[in-house]
C-alpha cells in the first residue's frame, strides 16, 4: 500500500509506520484476509523517535508527533500532538525550539 512522505520531514529513530490491516470479523480474519490502507504524512513534518503510525492516518503539514506516540487517526496540520493515542495538544506554530516540551 502506498505511503507518501513530504518534503523536509524528519523521522526519528525507531519508528513504525504500518499499512497492513485486517477484518474486525473473525471468520474474514481467520480466512487470512488481509488489506491496506495507505498513509500520508506531509510537509516540513517532524515525527519524534519510537512512534506508531496506523493504517489509514493522514499526518498534515507542520505537524510535530511527540516521541512514543501511537497515531490512530489523522492528525491535522500545525499542531503539535503527543500520546496513546495520539490527540492535538496544542497549536506548533507558536512554539520555539526552547518551549516545544514546556
Amino acid at each position: 500500500m502506498k505511503v507518501v512522505i513530504g518534503s523536509r520531514t524528519l523521522i526519528g529513530p525507531n519508528v513504525q509506520i504500518y499499512t497492513a490491516t485486517h477484518p474486525m470479523n473473525y471468520k474474514e480474519r481467520s480466512s487470512g484476509l488481509e488489506f491496506g490502507k495507505a498513509i500520508s504524512i506531509g510537509e516540513d513534518v517532524w515525527i519524534g523517535g519510537a512512534v506508531v503510525i496506523c493504517p489509514g492516518v493522514t499526518i498534515e503539514n507542520r505537524t510535530i508527533i511527540g516521541a512514543g506516540s501511537v497515531v490512530t487517526k489523522d492528525i491535522p496540520s500545525s499542531v503539535f500532538a503527543a500520546g496513546n493515542p495520539c490527540k492535538v495538544l496544542r497549536k506548533s506554530e507558536q512554539n520555539t525550539c526552547e518551549n516545544i516540551y514546556n
